[in-house]
Parts: C-alpha cells; sequence; structure tokens
C-alpha cells in the first residue's frame, strides 16, 4: 500500500510540474509584444571591433553586410543584433540597404546572456516615420 501511494505522489507531482511549465511557456510568449526602437544600423563586425558608425562608414558598413557580417541596430547607448523573422525576411533584407541609416525597427525585442536581439518585422526611414 505504501509503495502505491508513493507512485501515486510522484506521479501528481510531475504533473504538477509538466502543468507549471506548459504555463509558464505559454504566459512567456504571450508577454512578448512587438516594440519599435529608433536607431542607426550598423554592422556588427566593424562597431563592435572599433566603434565604427555614420555616414563616413556607410559605405564599409554595406559591403561587410552585403558579405555577409551581422546586421545591428545602435539606439543610444544600446545595441541590438537584429534578427531575420522567419514569417516574413523582406523587412529584414531590408534594413541591408539601409546601413548608417537612423531607421524605426519594430519586432519582439529579446536579450539572452546579456545579449539584446530584435526580431525585424518592420523598418522605415526615421524621417518617414517622423512626418507621419
Amino acid at each position: 500500500m505504501k509503495r502505491v501511494m508513493s507512485i501515486a505522489l510522484i506521479v501528481a507531482a510531475a504533473l504538477f510540474a509538466m502543468n507549471a511549465l506548459a504555463q509558464e511557456k505559454s504566459e512567456s510568449k504571450s508577454e512578448k509584444k512587438p516594440q519599435t526602437i529608433k536607431g542607426e544600423i550598423v554592422d556588427m563586425g566593424c562597431y563592435t571591433a572599433h566603434g565604427a558608425m555614420g555616414e563616413k562608414h556607410k559605405e564599409c558598413a554595406t559591403t561587410c553586410i552585403a558579405k555577409g557580417m551581422p546586421m545591428g541596430l545602435l539606439s543610444g547607448k544600446t545595441l541590438y543584433l537584429l534578427t531575420l523573422n522567419h514569417d516574413n525576411a523582406d523587412p529584414y533584407n531590408k534594413c541591408k540597404d539601409m546601413a548608417a541609416a537612423m531607421v524605426e525597427v519594430t519586432g519582439v525585442v529579446s536579450e539572452r546572456n546579456g545579449m539584446k536581439a530584435i526580431d525585424v518585422t518592420d523598418v522605415k526611414p526615421a524621417a518617414a516615420a517622423a512626418a507621419k
């Protein structure tokens, strides 16, 4: 009888833990809402290595990005890695032609191990956004 009770308690605890994990996962997904962040598109290699940015660095950044260098969004003192949205790659690909430009990027922001990233779902020039 003790053995049956022990097994029942273990099964009940496992079911409770599985339910709690499932609920936590659904809550964390619902918390992540798209944000719009204004900043400059930089190539991560040149920016992180030697702070290269701005109009003077546009040609180099465009070349580096075209060759596969990751892109970032520099907003104040915060740097976000730009990531491709798996449902629609067009906004991310549009960013490739906007190196050194001030833009507004919309997407879900995440952070892992100190690195911030934004899953790009929309991008537009900051001047166009301000005109609306």
